[in-house]
Order: structure tokens, then sequence, then C-alpha cells
């Protein structure tokens, strides 16, 4: 049996702040798919260096390009702001260790705050934009703004994507594949996932990767293993 979810059931969940299923689409809760967690760096209007800790994004590209797809980017953020006055950004990818610093440039995120300070994150100096990297970060993305769309069309959140023009590794990550697909690679978000049994929605958490072996260990296995 499967439970049947719509654009109208969004009343068998209770939101756990007011406006939340505004903010977030209700579907986003229902099928709690992870995604990915990074620092998305930016310049604002004052020259304070500006940190947002996002997720809800995908990354692909082809021949003429590779590609950030950033949703949920909300128009009142400093980061929208900066992006489009600026048209470029950085994704900086950074372990789950580093959760608490990224915490800490949600906590200080005001027009006058340094969020690189706020979070104890170091800037470098990018190879082609002029935003700052997070020195910490095991994978940096060097993006020029390639398309702001409303998907919605309700003046809350746009989708960015940005042209990756440039991209930093570190050595000592590159070097095989445990480390970046491990606790010390990538983060992930699992966004309160709900339960429909009682419509509530349970506590966000923090997923890392478990390597279950390469493709050709699995072709010969039988269906259903």
């Amino acid at each position: 049996m499967k439970r049947e979810i719509g654009m109208d059931t969004k009343e068998l969940l209770y939101e756990n702040w007011p406006g939340q299923f505004d903010t977030f689409s209700h579907m986003e809760f229902a099928c709690a798919i992870p995604q990915v967690l990074f620092l998305i760096s930016t310049v604002k209007s004052n020259g304070k260096p500006n940190l947002c800790f996002h997720s809800w994004s995908s990354f692909g590209g082809d021949a003429g390009g590779y590609f950030a797809v950033m949703q949920n980017v909300s128009h009142l953020s400093h980061t929208y702001q900066n992006i489009v006055r600026e048209g470029e950004f950085c994704v900086n990818f950074v372990s789950a260790d580093y959760y608490p610093n990224c915490i800490a440039t949600v906590m200080d995120n005001g027009v006058n705050d340094d969020e690189f300070a706020a979070g104890n994150f170091t800037p470098e100096k990018a190879m082609t934009v002029k935003v700052p990297r997070v020195a910490q970060s095991f994978l940096t993305l060097e993006c020029e703004l390639a398309c702001n769309v409303d998907l919605s069309r309700q003046g809350l959140n746009s989708m960015i994507i940005g042209r990756v023009r440039h991209v930093a590794a570190a050595e000592e990550y590159i070097a095989g594949v445990d480390k970046r697909f491990g606790k010390e690679g990538f983060m992930y978000n699992i966004h309160e996932p709900a339960d429909y049994a009682t419509g509530q929605l349970a506590d966000t958490h923090l997923a890392s990767l478990e390597l279950r072996g390469r493709y050709a260990d699995w072709k010969d296995k039988p269906f259903g293993q």
C-alpha cells in the first residue's frame, strides 16, 4: 500500500512554525530526499563577506559547461541580493565536522556581520571571481550567474543557476575516493522528514555517505539483494 500525496494534502501535516509550508513545499517534508549541504559565499553591498548555509541543489552539465543549480534561494536573503547584484558566487563544500561553524553563520548574519569571522572560517582568494572562497572547503566551485528563475511565481524564492568557471579541490581529498565519500566528506541534509502516521515533522538530521562498493561489484548479484 502506498500513501498518495498531492498538492492539496498538506492539511495532513503539521507545521513546526507558522508559514513553514509557504517557505518550503509540504512535499519536501513528505519526500525527505537527502540533499548535499554547502556554504555559498558572496559579498554584501557594504563589502562584508557573506556565507549562506544551503542545500536544495544539484550539479551537472555537458560539453557546454558545468552548472550549480540551487533551488529555494530566498528573495529576502543577502545571498540572493548579492548574487543578483554582483553576478557571481562560490559553492564551498565542508565536512560535517564544520556543522557548528556553519550554524554560527546563520545566527550572526546581519548586514554588518562578517560571516566568515562568525563561523571561524578563513577566506581565501578565488581564481576567477571576486568572491572569497572558504579555505577549509575541500571542494569549491567558482560560479557566475547564468539564470535566475522564480519557479513557483510566488515571489518567495528563486532557482539560481551558476555556470562553474573554476574548481578548487584539496589534494588530500581527491587522492582516492574514501575521504570525499565518507564521514570526512560531503554532508547531507535530511530536512524534517514527515511521519504520515502522525502528521508530525521529525527533527532535521545530518547524514554522510557510506560506500557500498563499485558498480562492478553489484552487476552479478541476484535481483532483490
